[in-house]
């Protein structure tokens, strides 16, 4: 087997037993076609040939493309999981990566925006309009679901009830989730179906919650771009993402006295170390409210 159909193969599994999304899959695809790039400057020819001291100079190599050690590690996990595989297939006998260690990832405290910057961005969008409608449910949605981008672009209409107050979310790993809407995002959403989505639809017959201006689905990258506008609109100088909504959820969620164990479910992290960043932010209001308000702070 070629490495061509070596690769095909990895990918279909990646896809089909490991339950890996569009966007990992796209990359993983990046991750080794950089890997590939190195293997043919060093003049190995098949991942077959790979030794262990090779990695090294890849890691080097990275290095010098200027990616952080985040990303190395990300490539690095990547490129392990490919000669897993390869070991699995049995086309190798040993995995040259087996006792490679990646570099030590960096925690970074997620940008999280006050209750009142995200109630202007909330009201940015102007609601005697159609797409102003629309922006305005999308934003209230993700504030009040703290679901991912590509979550909310991918809501199918069967999956939304305003009646019980809940929308249904897949993440990664075609994962399911149930997560409770509030007041304002119910009123925005239904005020989309009514006024707003049927203008869009052109009688097309799509699924999909959110539409484009012709009709279609909205796809993320035109939500991330509405959020980057009203966030302009707002006056929020810093440079959020609407990964900021999500930070913004979870934190303020924990702050009003949620446990940790609810938070992970509605963020759909299968790991609850991963959400337990939002304790460290939420140590760091707790100490600024201590230092306003404490008589000997």
């Amino acid at each position: 087997m070629n490495d061509k159909k070596l690769i095909e193969s990895f990918f279909h599994y990646l896809t089909v037993e490991c339950g890996l999304s569009e966007n990992t899959i796209k990359g993983y695809k990046s991750d080794l076609k950089n890997f590939s790039t190195f293997l043919r400057d060093s003049n190995i020819h098949r991942f077959q040939d790979l030794r262990t001291r090779m990695v090294i100079p890849y890691i080097k190599t990275e290095r010098e493309r200027g990616l952080s050690d985040n990303s190395i590690s990300r490539s690095l996990v990547t490129v392990k999981m490919l000669y897993k595989y390869l070991v699995m297939e049995g086309v190798l006998n040993k995995n040259p990566l087996s006792s490679v260690t990646a570099p030590k990832l960096t925690k970074y405290l997620p940008e999280v925006l006050h209750y009142q910057t995200i109630g202007k961005m909330l009201s940015a969008p102007d609601g005697n309009t159609t797409l102003g409608i629309r922006d305005r449910a999308i934003l209230e949605l993700m504030y009040a679901t703290g679901a991912r981008v590509s979550e909310v672009a991918s809501i199918k209409m069967g999956w939304i009830s305003l009646d019980y107050g809940y929308v249904k979310c897949q993440g990664k790993g075609s994962k399911q989730r149930i997560i409770p809407l509030g007041h304002e995002a119910i009123l925005s959403v239904k005020r989309y179906l009514q006024h707003a989505r049927p203008l869009l639809s052109h009688d097309r017959d799509v699924d999909v919650l959110f539409l484009s201006r012709t009709g279609k689905r909205l796809r993320r990258e035109n939500i991330w771009c509405l959020v980057k506008k009203y966030a302009t609109y707002a006056g929020i100088r810093t440079n959020i993402s609407p990964h900021t909504l999500r930070h913004s959820f979870a934190t303020h969620m924990l702050e009003g006295g949620a446990d940790l164990r609810s938070v992970q479910e509605m963020l759909g992290h299968a790991n609850i170390s991963t959400t337990q960043i939002y304790t460290h932010v939420n140590k760091r209001y707790l100490k600024s409210v201590h230092q306003r308000f404490h008589p000997r702070a």
